[in-house]
Protein backbone atom coordinates (compact mmCIF):
# COMPACT_ATOMS: atom_id res chain seq x y z
CA UNK A 1 0.00 0.00 0.00
CA UNK A 2 2.66 2.28 0.93
CA UNK A 3 4.51 1.79 -2.42
CA UNK A 4 1.16 2.73 -4.24
CA UNK A 5 0.56 5.75 -2.22
CA UNK A 6 4.84 6.58 -3.29
CA UNK A 7 4.05 6.15 -6.17
CA UNK A 8 0.80 8.74 -6.76
CA UNK A 9 2.91 11.17 -4.85
CA UNK A 10 5.47 10.71 -7.14
CA UNK A 11 3.82 10.92 -10.58
CA UNK A 12 1.77 14.00 -8.98
CA UNK A 13 4.75 15.85 -8.20
CA UNK A 14 6.62 15.11 -11.34
CA UNK A 15 3.48 16.23 -13.67
CA UNK A 16 2.72 19.13 -11.56
CA UNK A 17 4.71 22.10 -12.89
CA UNK A 18 3.46 20.66 -16.68
CA UNK A 19 -0.13 20.91 -15.53
CA UNK A 20 -0.15 24.19 -13.72
CA UNK A 21 2.17 25.87 -16.45
CA UNK A 22 -0.78 24.96 -19.26
CA UNK A 23 -2.99 25.55 -17.23
CA UNK A 24 -1.86 29.22 -16.51
CA UNK A 25 -1.23 29.70 -20.29
CA UNK A 26 -4.72 28.62 -21.56
CA UNK A 27 -6.48 30.73 -19.02
CA UNK A 28 -4.66 33.68 -20.24
CA UNK A 29 -4.71 32.60 -23.62
CA UNK A 30 -8.47 32.31 -23.27
CA UNK A 31 -9.36 35.46 -21.44
CA UNK A 32 -7.76 37.29 -24.10
CA UNK A 33 -9.62 35.40 -26.89
CA UNK A 34 -12.72 36.31 -24.97
CA UNK A 35 -11.75 40.14 -25.18
CA UNK A 36 -10.41 40.52 -28.81
CA UNK A 37 -13.06 37.42 -29.75
CA UNK A 38 -10.30 36.01 -31.85
CA UNK A 39 -11.14 32.11 -31.74
CA UNK A 40 -8.25 30.67 -33.54
CA UNK A 41 -7.05 26.98 -32.38
CA UNK A 42 -3.50 27.76 -32.78
CA UNK A 43 -3.60 30.67 -30.38
CA UNK A 44 -4.00 27.96 -27.72
CA UNK A 45 -1.74 25.57 -29.24
CA UNK A 46 1.33 27.40 -29.77
CA UNK A 47 2.26 29.33 -26.35
CA UNK A 48 1.10 26.17 -24.33
CA UNK A 49 3.77 24.30 -26.46
CA UNK A 50 6.61 27.18 -25.97
CA UNK A 51 5.65 27.25 -22.02
CA UNK A 52 5.65 23.59 -21.68
CA UNK A 53 9.37 23.25 -23.27
CA UNK A 54 10.73 26.15 -21.20
CA UNK A 55 9.43 24.42 -18.30
CA UNK A 56 10.67 21.39 -19.14
CA UNK A 57 14.20 22.96 -19.87
CA UNK A 58 14.51 24.36 -16.71
CA UNK A 59 12.36 21.77 -14.43
CA UNK A 60 13.24 18.72 -16.52
CA UNK A 61 16.63 18.05 -14.30
CA UNK A 62 14.91 18.30 -11.10
CA UNK A 63 12.01 15.78 -12.66
CA UNK A 64 14.13 13.22 -13.51
CA UNK A 65 16.62 13.33 -10.31
CA UNK A 66 12.93 12.84 -8.31
CA UNK A 67 12.41 9.86 -10.44
CA UNK A 68 15.49 8.29 -10.24
CA UNK A 69 15.79 8.33 -6.15
CA UNK A 70 12.59 7.45 -6.02
CA UNK A 71 13.46 4.07 -8.54
CA UNK A 72 16.37 3.92 -6.29
CA UNK A 73 14.08 3.73 -3.20
CA UNK A 74 12.15 1.25 -4.98
CA UNK A 75 14.76 -0.90 -6.10
CA UNK A 76 16.27 -0.92 -2.46
CA UNK A 77 13.04 -2.09 -0.55
CA UNK A 78 12.73 -5.07 -2.90
CA UNK A 79 14.28 -7.38 -0.30
CA UNK A 80 12.14 -5.94 2.38
CA UNK A 81 8.72 -6.41 0.32
CA UNK A 82 10.08 -10.12 -0.59
CA UNK A 83 11.12 -11.27 2.66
Amino acid sequence: MEIGRQAIEVTLLISAPMLITALVIGLIVSIFQAATQLNESTLQFVPKLVAMFVVLLLLGPWMLQYLIDYIQRLFGSIPQIIG
